[in-house]
């Protein structure tokens, strides 16, 4: 299976290069982001969502450094932070397995974030750090948050395809050689309800097209836990708010609907929808977003 992408090569033009550092722990080398934002400021960590990296955030991470310190990463098997040993079966790509990972990257960096920023499944892994003991954030922003499982028979076909896509391994290679065709690329995009401009969408070109960076996605997918986050979410003791975008395709919003109607009263928990935009919403309108976490964090204090 071919590597991720080559930092020499593919990261020379990467946005925030110079913010940029390899850090190896649980295990793995991490690509690292760290913006540092005012003295004394508070710790916000970003956690990307499948088959992204840290390019999702080049927009919004200054924004807030504003106010915060501000701390990404490619996850792991994605972009720049090497593949889990053992590969796409690694119980560290599992929800669990990368809640640990992350923990454990975030202790060898010695932070203790104030609050935990996930889009899409990383918003998941932000929650089950949080029901695991492995942060106390004060607060968690879920942002189009994949916290569901699929339901039917998509539930009962999906997990084993993907299982079995991420096992073989010329499926990386036959999907990263597709996904070359920009036309593809394009196809995706527009299903997740979102509009990007054209450095945003070259970026995504150069993730798709690299059979190491396709595998940590697919492995990802296939090792994905949600029933067991969904029957847990009740137990969530750290505020969570959901923010959603009207056009999104990928996670409809009322599945932030159902989350809500799960987490206990006592947290306050709230949903604020964000029209004309859609699953990358922070991609398309950062400064806006920007304004969201701001808020909330100052709702927590």
């Amino acid at each position: 299976m071919s590597q991720g992408l080559d930092w020499t090569r593919d990261g020379a033009q990467w946005p925030h290069r110079e913010f940029s550092s390899f850090v190896w722990a649980a295990g793995l080398q991490w690509h690292v982001q760290r913006f540092a934002g005012p003295p004394d400021g508070p710790c916000l960590v970003l956690l990307h969502g499948t088959g992204a990296s840290t390019h999702s955030w080049r927009d919004l991470a200054p924004l807030l450094a504003q106010r915060f310190e501000v701390v990404a990463m490619d996850l792991p098997g994605h972009a720049f932070t090497g593949m889990p040993p053992g590969g796409v079966g690694s119980p560290q790509l599992s929800l669990p397995g990368m809640a640990r990972a992350v923990h454990g990257l975030l202790q060898k960096l010695a932070i203790s974030p104030a609050m935990l920023v996930g889009h899409s499944a990383g918003a998941a892994v932000a929650v089950r750090m949080c029901l695991d003991g492995l942060a106390t954030p004060r607060s968690v922003l879920g942002l189009n948050a994949a916290l569901m499982p699929l339901g039917g028979l998509a539930g009962q076909v999906f997990s084993p395809v993907a299982k079995l896509m991420a096992s073989t391994p010329f499926v990386p290679r036959l999907f990263a050689w597709h996904a070359r065709e920009p036309a593809v690329l394009q196809r995706l995009l527009q299903s997740t309800g979102s509009t990007l401009d054209a450095e945003g969408t070259a970026l995504y070109q150069r993730l798709v097209a690299n059979p190491g960076h396709a595998a940590g996605a697919l492995g990802m997918m296939a090792n994905w836990d949600l029933p067991a986050l969904w029957r847990d979410l009740p137990a969530l003791a750290v505020p969570l708010d959901l923010v959603v975008g009207e056009r999104d395709r990928t996670v409809p919003p009322e599945q932030a609907t159902r989350a809500m109607a799960r987490l206990s009263p006592e947290l306050n928990a709230k949903y604020i929808q964000l029209d004309r935009l859609g699953h990358l919403a922070h991609e398309e309108q950062s400064d806006t977003v920007a304004r969201v976490i701001f808020e909330r964090f100052d709702a927590r204090a």
